[in-house]
């Protein structure tokens, strides 16, 4: 084993105690519990909504409490500081690297089947248990954070550790459009033009697709989807709050097409959508402007739907999927994709603070300021 710092070494952190109620403290530096173990000095923590929601809220199903808070953060690069049994990897104390920051048990039977994303015993950064702490999963807002070797993944040379932190949210649109078997020549269309649909519109082109369509409500979030984009090919549309999901449908399909000419009968829509949004209308749209056969995604978090045009789908035969996080193969191809050029993430990169004023990313975010706020890791 590498030279791993003692349990009683700093280890500064900012947890979260309740809604609003965020506190830094030094908390032991966590031992190796397996021979794959890495240490990581955490360089760079970005923001997203979940952060926010737990910032304002206190967390999703499971809530924080005084007796039970949870270090943030999960998206996260660093440097490899420490590693339990070097023999077991190849990763070496200086590496950079991106974290994945869920592992799974890696023996139950959807673990063995490929699809660890679904595991029910995994643990993922920052996530609270109610009623049982041991369970619970602190999270990257910490100097020094412990994970698996083969959740860690070497940064190429060109991508810089700023950047790293969004291998994580654009593993999640590699996972959709895999998910949807984007391929060349497809007509995609991408429900909200947040993070994750921007990411989902620049690796459906990179994917092949022949035109991706993206959907929002704010005409300068379209305007940015479609410049960041390498190459084209991306257009916006802001659907009328005047007309029927039907209607919008039309207009959308319209769009998708090489002329853009206007709704045309003979036309009968598009391959693929990805709903990045979870908001009831844009599921409702999505559902219509799909073509027979055509595969529906979602990727974005909502409510529970009061509509639902299931005869529509029944009618056309869509192939309609869930998409949960990321899965094999998702980070490994979102790094390629940064380090081609294909996704050129340094341009969301919004502001950044220090650790100690990590908080300020949580509210730009909230307040819609920017579109990536990070944070930086612990300073000597």
């Amino acid at each position: 084993m590498t030279t791993w710092p003692s349990e009683s070494e700093k280890n500064p952190s900012l947890l979260l105690y309740a809604p609003g109620d965020a506190r830094y403290e030094n908390r032991p530096i966590p031992q190796p519990t397996d021979p794959q173990d890495v240490l990581v000095r955490i360089s760079y923590v970005g923001c997203c909504g979940s952060d926010v929601h737990f910032w304002n809220h206190g967390g999703m199903t499971h809530k924080v409490t005084p007796n039970n808070p949870i270090v943030m953060g999960h998206e996260a690069s660093g440097v490899i500081e420490a590693i339990s049994s070097p023999a077991d990897t190849a990763l070496r104390p200086g590496d950079r690297v991106a974290i994945e920051p869920g592992f799974p048990c890696r023996r139950c039977a959807v673990c063995k089947s490929g699809r660890y994303n679904l595991c029910r015993r995994m643990r993922f950064a920052a996530a609270p248990r109610n009623g049982d702490p041991a369970q619970s999963t602190h999270g990257t807002l910490t100097k020094f954070f412990r994970i698996p070797a083969d959740f860690c993944y070497r940064i190429p040379p060109n991508v810089g550790l700023d950047e790293a932190v969004l291998v994580e949210p654009l593993a999640v649109a590699v996972h959709a459009a895999r998910l949807a078997d984007v391929r060349h020549g497809q007509r995609v269309v991408v429900m909200g033009a947040g993070t994750i649909g921007i990411f989902c519109a620049a690796v459906a082109r990179a994917f092949g697709a022949t035109s991706v369509v993206v959907v929002d409500v704010l005409q300068r979030k379209l305007d940015f989807a479609a410049s960041f984009v390498p190459g084209g090919g991306v257009r916006g549309v802001v659907p009328s709050k005047d007309a029927s999901p039907q209607e919008n449908a039309s207009t959308i399909v319209a769009a998708s097409r090489d002329d853009a000419s206007g709704p045309d009968p003979a036309d009968v829509g598009v391959d693929v959508v990805l709903e990045a949004t979870g908001a009831e209308p844009c599921v409702q749209m999505g559902v219509h402007a799909l073509a027979p056969g055509g595969t529906f995604v979602q990727v974005g978090l909502g409510k529970s739907l009061l509509l639902f045009p299931m005869v529509v789908m029944s009618e056309k035969e869509l192939n309609m999927k869930g998409c949960f996080r990321y899965g094999a193969g998702d980070f490994e191809t979102a790094l390629r994709l940064m380090d081609e050029g294909r996704v050129p993430v340094k341009r969301l990169i919004s502001s950044e603070v220090p650790f100690e004023r990590a908080t300020e990313a949580w509210d730009r975010t909230g307040r819609g300021e920017g579109i990536k706020n990070l944070i930086r890791g612990v300073l000597d």
